[in-house]
């Protein structure tokens, strides 16, 4: 399991995740914009956020960090756009902390199955701290 701290930009991701590579000598970043995604008819993709990145990780001194520019229409505060992420194979203990961290706080998105992961959600808790859950399979990869 790991805490990974994640990122948010407002449409400079690609160009920040590019320059932090740069800077710290990361292998080359895989990005992955909201494009790539598959599509959902119930949710069709502005044509605006189809260049942004949805998803992208720097391995940088051990530690994973991660970042994705925030969704056309969603709040960007600076100071704001810094989240936990607990990535972890253990599925009962991630629908456990969920459900812990959800009282008296704000899910922002259930747990639930997503196309990269069997679980994932978002949480701001009660001391306004915002919280990402992925759940992904022992060898590593998303589920």
């Amino acid at each position: 399991m790991a805490v990974n701290v994640y990122l948010n930009f407002n449409g400079n991701c690609r160009e920040a995740v590019e320059f932090y590579a740069d800077v710290f000598g990361t292998e080359q970043p895989q990005i992955m914009s909201f494009g790539d995604g598959p599509p959902n008819p119930e949710y069709p993709l502005p044509e605006e956020a189809k260049h942004l990145v949805m998803h992208a990780r720097l391995t940088i001194s051990g530690s994973n960090v991660m970042f994705s520019d925030t969704f056309p229409g969603m709040p960007f505060v600076v100071g704001n756009n810094v989240s936990l992420a607990i990535v972890t194979n253990d599925l009962k203990n991630l629908e456990n902390w969920f459900h812990k961290l959800k009282v008296d706080g704000k899910v922002s998105m259930e747990l639930q199955e997503t196309f990269w992961s069997k679980r994932y959600g978002q949480i701001t808790d009660k001391f306004g701290i915002e919280w990402q859950f992925n759940y992904e399979e022992n060898d590593g990869s998303p589920a």
